[in-house]
Order: structure tokens, then sequence, then C-alpha cells
């Protein structure tokens, strides 16, 4: 950041009074900007023991497949934003349950959290963030054409668990490289 979006000043990385870290301030009008981590919300999305994935078309990691995910949205819910990702990457309506998964990410500045949330109809196809879409038996997953770590790991917990009616959610903090 080199200029407020308050009143367009250059901005500068000090530590503000009363804080304890470098923040990016304004000094023109003194405005704090905080710059904290983003928010992915998916889900692991199933029909009749067959699971959701996407191939994405758009980088990172175009061409591989991951589930139905993406940054939250200003003013939604994270089931509302799980909702809405999963219609824009797949035209998948879906059933939000349960949190699946919640994986923090610092190298990456980002928190994911991934629900269990059945399709409400096998009828998918691509949307515009996506090149193709399916649905895969427990066998048949891409494994070596998966996008992010995280994927794998909440598709494994999700079969670990599929049959848990009251579900523990897998919670981790992922390695820093």
């Amino acid at each position: 950041m080199k200029f407020c979006s308050t009143c367009g000043a250059p901005v500068e990385v000090r530590v503000p009074p009363g804080d304890d870290r470098p923040r990016h301030v304004c000094s023109g009008c003194g405005e704090v900007h905080y710059v904290n981590p983003r928010v992915v919300v998916g889900s692991v999305c199933a029909w009749e023991e067959r699971l959701l994935l996407c191939r994405r078309a758009i980088e990172p990691r175009r061409g591989l497949w991951t589930l139905p995910a993406g940054f939250l949205e200003q003013g939604e819910t994270t089931a509302e934003g799980a909702r809405r990702e999963a219609w824009e990457e797949a035209r998948a309506r879906i059933d939000v349950r349960d949190v699946l998964a919640v994986y923090d990410l610092p190298h990456i500045s980002q928190v994911q959290v991934f629900f269990r949330a059945p399709l409400l109809a096998p009828d998918v196809e691509a949307g515009p963030e996506s090149l193709e879409v399916g649905l895969f038996a427990w066998d048949a997953v891409p494994w070596d054409d998966l996008a992010f770590p995280t994927v794998r790991w909440a598709l494994r917990h999700y079969h670990a668990t599929r049959d848990q009616p009251r579900l523990t959610p897998d919670v981790r903090t992922a390695p820093r490289p």
C-alpha cells in the first residue's frame, strides 16, 4: 500500500500508538490501514457417494481439480459464501450442513472453512471459473491433480466421517514452507 484509501496521502509503515506491530499509517489523516487474513469458504458436495470437483479455469493452479470454494464476500455468512461458490463454479445447488474443516494458512494469510454440503440435484455444469466439473467416486478422485493440499485434507476428512451424524471438524494449521 502506497497511498491512503481515505484521503490519498502517502502511507508509511510504523507502529501506531497503542499497537504492537507495524501497520500502514496515513501520513495525512492518520488512518491506520489493517491488513487481515482472507477467508476462503467451500464445500465437499456429494451425490450418492460421488464427490463434486471442479477443474480450475483460473490461476493459481489452472487446470487442476479443486472443491467449489473461494473468497468470502463482504456481508456474507460463511454458509452463504459456500452456496454462492458452489453455484458460481459448478452451477450446483447445495444444502450447507455442518463445518467439516477449518484450515489456518498463515504463510498466505488465509483461513479456509469447508462445509459438508450434499448436492440437492446431480445436474452440475462448469461455471465461469471452471474448465469442467464432475462427480467422482472415491477411487476415481484425481489425487495427483488436486490443486491444493487443503482439498486433499478436506476430502479425506469427509470420507473418514461421512457416516457420522455428529461431526468433529478437522482443524489444523498448514506448515510454513
